[in-house]
């Protein structure tokens, strides 16, 4: 059994219709298993459906609406991929002021594949190197932001990767990530990390 690294560590999983099945189960369950409390947060409630690739997958249960979200309530974001999700979560006007609290409060950020369209629309890019999905990398370059292709890219509180088969590097980072984020967390007087640990 894995150590408990992120117990007590909450995560907001930002993703409606359309998001790509595998880079939202497969991180969803390596946060858990380290410990993380997360969240599946979409502009309606029920349930949302995922792809494989071209095709509808499953439905995963939404615990929180855009409508309820508080970015104090949470100590970092992933954002999954897919073409439809992507695409329809970068006008939502709360998701876009969730994620921009996040970098504001220099919480980490974890995106993978299309997902980095919600910061390109929230205009954050342009304080980062990152990759993604190929065909995104115009709309990041057109935003100010720096692009690689690389499996997966650290800088500063953002962790990201490229695509599906990039997700064994991309959950190794983002947990790292997000390891040290709450270690710095339980470090600092009065923060809600101290109360937990």
């Amino acid at each position: 059994m894995a150590e408990k690294t992120l117990q007590g560590f909450r995560v907001a999983i930002l993703a409606t219709d359309g998001f790509e099945e595998s880079e939202l189960a497969k991180p969803r369950a390596a946060l858990e298993e380290a410990g993380a409390e997360c969240r599946v947060v979409a502009p309606h409630d029920g349930t949302i459906y995922g792809m494989k690739h071209h095709d509808k997958a499953d439905t995963v249960k939404v615990d929180v609406t855009l409508d309820a979200l508080d970015a104090n309530d949470f100590d970092g974001a992933l954002l999954p991929g897919g073409v439809i999700n992507a695409d329809a979560l970068r006008v939502e006007e709360k998701a876009k002021d969730f994620v921009e609290a996040l970098e504001n409060a220099g919480k980490p950020i974890a995106v993978i594949c299309h997902g980095p369209w919600l910061l390109v629309s929230a205009d954050l890019v342009h304080q980062h190197l990152l990759t993604s999905w190929p065909s995104v990398q115009d709309d990041i370059a057109n935003a100010g932001g720096r692009w690689e292709d690389k499996e997966v890219i650290r800088d500063k509180n953002w962790v990201s990767s490229r695509k599906p088969d990039d997700i064994p590097a991309f959950n190794r980072e983002m947990i790292r990530l997000f390891e040290e984020h709450k270690s710095s967390q339980v470090n600092r007087p009065g923060s809600r990390m101290e109360k937990i640990a």
